[in-house]
């Protein structure tokens, strides 16, 4: 007498399985820190591939389809009824249940492959943002003069992989919203970061650079080859669905967990589409069509626009942007 009845998960066999105290805010971090990730830096270069016609309007696309399916995705949470029914503790259990067994393999192929190429991408960019501390220490000291400052990332990668494994030794997803907090904490300190120094460099040069058909290439076929991997880029920033049944499983009921899940996919991309919208368009309007940032130095690959090329000044900012890279990518 006297405690407070905590809610407990069923498993499909109707066994006690763990307790759920996540809420709607809890889920919307998880979402956040999910989504708001390697891709962010990039999209200068993506919209500058689009251009402002196209742009803007691919970036709210992909988000109000990326919200559609995750309350499609919801409602699976649950089978038969999606309030009622035996729970899917897992994105596959949720496949098993509404496709049939013969649809495990195929989609289960696709989410570990997903999860796979996030993985990479994840690595090789927290390792360009250890590098880029160093070039741009480098960069400081020498004078802003370019030998001897470039770094090997292969180390870097292993040291984020060790990094990883030892955070893979932390209890499940249900015990640690703490870490989600922390990343999207330095999430959004190296998204406003990047935000102040792109409005900075549009105001140096006083006008809003770019085209409404954007980024000019003679060869047609690498303007399409650019332009698919700028609508690649968008579709991998905002994807979270190989861990929305996960996230979900986090969350305490009563309120039915689809209604509480729909919010927080709600609140998460909206939040994340804002930054998208800002930093996309910020850093186009600040380089133009040479957005990529490794435009100072001539080199026009997309990247990261982080990494000391576009921005070297202030150096202890641009450190503190990618130290907080470093970190949210660790826990993302």
């Amino acid at each position: 007498m006297g405690t407070e009845r905590r809610p407990v998960v069923y498993d499909a066999e109707g066994g006690d399985d763990h307790e759920r105290q996540g809420t709607v805010w809890t889920a919307t971090s998880h979402i956040v820190a999910a989504v708001v990730g390697s891709g962010v830096l990039a999209l200068a270069w993506t919209v500058a591939q689009l251009g402002w016609a196209v742009g803007p309007l691919v970036l709210l696309g992909f988000s109000c389809v990326t919200y559609y399916t995750s309350t499609l995705l919801a409602n699976c949470y649950r089978y038969p009824d999606p309030v009622t029914g035996s729970v899917n503790r897992q994105y596959i259990d949720a496949v098993r249940c509404y496709l049939g067994r013969k649809s495990v393999l195929l989609c289960g192929c696709a989410q570990y492959m997903n999860l796979w190429g996030t993985l990479v991408g994840y690595t090789i960019t927290a390792s360009t943002s250890m590098i880029a501390v160093k070039r741009v220490n480098c960069l400081h000291r020498s004078g802003f003069g370019v030998t001897g400052c470039e770094v090997s990332g292969s180390t870097y990668m292993v040291v984020f992989g060790l990094m990883q494994l030892l955070l893979s030794q932390l209890p499940s997803l249900h015990n640690i919203a703490w870490l989600s907090v922390v990343a999207v904490a330095t999430s959004f300190r190296y998204s406003f970061i990047r935000l102040g120094l792109c409005a900075a460099k549009w105001a140096s040069h006083g006008d809003v650079r770019g085209t409404l058909a954007g980024a000019g290439i003679d060869a047609p076929r690498d303007k399409a080859f650019n332009v698919l991997l700028a609508l690649g880029n968008i579709a991998f920033s905002y994807t979270f669905a190989d861990m929305l049944i996960e996230i979900q499983d986090t969350l305490k009921s009563p309120p039915a967990e689809n209604k509480t899940m729909k919010r927080a996919s709600l609140y998460g991309l909206s939040m994340t589409t804002v930054f998208y919208l800002l930093l996309g368009c910020t850093g186009y309007a600040a380089f133009g069509n040479d957005a990529p940032g490794y435009a100072a130095f001539g080199n026009d690959a997309p990247g990261n626009i982080l990494t000391g090329y576009a921005f070297y000044e202030p150096y202890w900012l641009v450190d503190i942007a990618n130290v907080c890279i470093i970190v949210h990518l660790s826990g993302a």
